[in-house]
């Protein structure tokens, strides 16, 4: 006998295939360099700093004892802003939020640590990335789950518009002939279906004691 081939497992593997997951994964940490790119670099023009890519990359300029550390600390929460929204347009799935913030967050750690040669040090670096961390878990699960929860809407809602002189008229001609049919057994329908001539949902029987008297 052959063998029965066994159904396909439900899950976020099969639902979400390795390739999809890391061009998934490279599309987020694509966007949240880009919007780090040019958030710092409009920072350092208004600020008349000179911009280098130890802004981004480094740690050493993210600190709790000048105000430019509070600044660019700042720059990387709205970076954050910017991956929930990506997290809503890619991802769209509430239960997978954490994951991709968490390796999001993991992968710029590694990236640092190999740009720099070492691992940070200033406690602001790391209090800022877990606020960052934060704000993409809340922010990506509120708004996936807001998409998830919208009516779902089927598309025809115009075509039944325009065409409704044309299904009246079908429907016209349906109770038409349905009317003929009921007067031809012994009795009469309204024109609504399921209704009477006065809309108030009886009908009219006729006929009935001649159909007795046969």
């Amino acid at each position: 006998m052959p063998r029965r081939r066994r159904p396909p497992r439900s899950g976020a593997i099969a639902e979400l295939p390795p390739l999809r997951i890391l061009t998934q994964i490279a599309a987020l940490q694509g966007i949240y360099y880009a919007v780090a790119l040019v958030l710092m670099l409009f920072t350092s023009l208004v600020m008349g700093l000179q911009f280098s890519l130890d802004l981004v990359f480094g740690w050493a300029s993210l600190r709790g004892d000048i105000t430019q550390g509070w600044l660019i600390g700042f720059v990387w929460l709205c970076c954050a802003g910017a991956v929930v929204v990506a997290l809503v347009v890619l991802i769209s799935r509430s239960k997978l939020v954490l994951d991709f913030s968490v390796t999001l967050h993991f992968l710029h750690l590694l990236i640092v640590c190999l740009y720099t040669g070492y691992l940070p040090r200033h406690a602001a670096w790391w209090i800022t990335m877990l606020v960052s961390g934060a704000i993409t878990v809340a922010g990506g699960t509120y708004g996936c789950r807001w998409r998830e929860l919208r009516p779902i809407t089927f598309g025809g809602g115009g075509r039944n518009a325009g065409n409704g002189e044309n299904g009246n008229g079908s429907l016209e001609s349906g109770r038409g002939s349905g009317d003929r049919g009921d007067e031809e057994m012994g009795f009469t329908r309204g024109h609504g279906r399921g209704r009477g001539r006065d809309g108030a949902g009886e009908y009219e029987m006729v006929g009935i004691k001649g159909d007795s008297n046969k």
